[in-house]
């Protein structure tokens, strides 16, 4: 028997730049359902970037930021023949930038000793020069699927 189909659910335009992709990489920092406390901190995070780097839209720098750290391609254990291997399989799209939220945040989230606010905005301006934590994931991502590209052919 069929499941019902599911439906996502369409996540409003944030209140300050009116942008998708910020509302939903809010509610990703968001802990507790205190949305308020996330959108303070990236609001905050944004105006150290513009800050920092001196330009007129730091929402430049994270779409930038965001980008860059979203991996081509990631690897997925597959078992054919009672062997487990890692096969290399192209992102999509949605999981692309789902999966550069999370290591962005993660990498903002592991940092020690600043405000929420202050790791975020290094981690956006790091990720936007194709440095930092989070583009070492990615890097790393990489890595194993050019090592593993013999096993593409399982990917079906």
């Amino acid at each position: 028997m069929r499941r019902k189909k599911t439906f996502k659910s369409e996540i409003a335009p944030d209140p300050m730049y009116n942008d998708v992709r910020l509302a939903r990489f809010i509610n990703n920092v968001m802990k507790g359902g205190k949305k308020s406390v996330a959108e303070r901190v990236v609001y905050d995070a944004l105006e150290i970037v513009k800050s920092k780097t001196k330009t007129k839209n730091p929402l430049e720098v994270f779409n930038k930021a965001m980008d860059n750290a979203a991996p081509l391609v990631e690897v997925k254990s597959r078992r054919v023949g009672g062997a487990n291997y890692q096969v290399p399989y192209e992102v999509r799209g949605k999981r692309k930038e789902a999966l550069a939220t999370r290591w962005i945040i993660g990498a903002a989230r592991s940092k020690k000793g600043k405000p929420m606010a202050e790791k975020l905005a290094q981690e956006f301006i790091d990720a936007s020069n194709n440095q930092g934590e989070a583009m070492r994931k990615r890097e790393n991502m990489h890595r194993m699927a050019e090592a593993n590209k013999a096993f593409a052919h399982f990917a079906w």
